[in-house]
């Protein structure tokens, strides 16, 4: 197998003092057949579709959080290159989702052992997700997430975090919109919809983890109100593994559908990066489209 490595400098972990050239060390340790990194002064688009192209590479290993991980499968799914993953994000949804350790030796030693899985991507309008795609307040709030970004969130960190959230809970608007499913047109005001690839599954500790990443379906949760007693309500179902039949909040299957508005552009959330998108906005599932490198499977 021969690897390229790719790594976003801008991903948490490497504000600990880790470099690129660490990795790459640690990657020859491991036995593994390497090839030159693309320029790292180029944007990280440029070293992904660098990497894809470079001869007789097997995969892209790609060093960084859930967001960098995106922009690489909108470039993987349906090359045949594979996809390795080494978590060095802040949620790292995505590996824990397939189980990759969190620990850079332990992702490595899974990349090194090269078991191959195909997952399914979520598209919309010709951008993909992995995890999810939300529209509504969570879309507009993660401009507060990116004041902390990179740093460790303590205790204080995370009180102005969730404060400067509840700020914008009551004066935020709600989203008209139609969505259009299975022949069904339905309109809706709403502030939250989350479109899952795939689902998430209930229990204790699952919090947005998913019960499988290859099931062949989206999934659809909609909250027409948020107020802070119902957020409240739902972060503690989250935390008790019990939050699917929360009131208020409406859960729908779906293998494509689409959502419009009478906006210019919608603000879109692909796997927690957020961008504009010009309704209407047309969701689809595309089965299996990526392949990645995952542990192998417990005997």
């Amino acid at each position: 197998m021969r690897i390229v490595l790719v790594a976003n400098a801008a991903s948490g972990a490497f504000a600990d003092g880790l470099t690129p050239d660490a990795i790459r060390a640690r990657l020859r340790t491991a036995g593994l057949d390497l090839l030159p990194e693309p320029d790292d002064s180029l944007p990280l688009p440029e070293r992904l579709r660098a990497a894809l192209r470079m001869e007789g590479v097997t995969a892209v290993a790609v060093a960084g959080g859930d967001g960098t991980l995106n922009c690489a499968a909108g470039m993987l799914a349906g090359s045949g290159v594979a996809l390795g993953i080494l978590p060095l994000g802040t949620m790292n949804l995505l590996a824990k989702d397939l189980g990759i350790p969190l620990d850079l030796e332990g992702a490595i030693a899974v990349l090194a052992a090269g078991q191959t899985r195909a997952v399914d991507v979520g598209r919309v309008n010709g951008h993909v997700f992995l995890i999810n795609s939300v529209l509504g307040m969570p879309a507009r709030m993660v401009r507060h997430r990116e004041a902390f970004r990179g740093r460790r969130l303590g205790i204080p960190a995370l009180l102005r975090l969730s404060a400067a959230v509840l700020r914008h809970l009551g004066p935020y608007p709600r989203l008209s919109a139609v969505l259009s499913a299975g022949g069904r047109r339905t309109r809706l005001r709403v502030r939250l919809l989350a479109v899952v690839n795939n689902d998430y599954a209930e229990g204790p500790g699952k919090i947005l983890e998913r019960s499988q990443v290859d099931g062949g379906e989206l999934t659809l949760y909609i909250a027409r109100r948020l107020s802070p007693w119902r957020l409240a309500r739902l972060a503690l179902g989250f935390g008790l593994g019990r939050w699917r039949d929360e009131p208020g909040l409406e859960r729908r299957a779906a293998a494509r559908f689409v959502v419009s508005a009478r906006r210019r552009a919608l603000r879109v959330m692909n796997d927690g990066e957020v961008r504009l998108i010009a309704p209407p906005l047309r969701y689809r599932l595309m089965p299996r489209a990526l392949t990645v490198i995952v542990p192998e499977p417990l005997r």
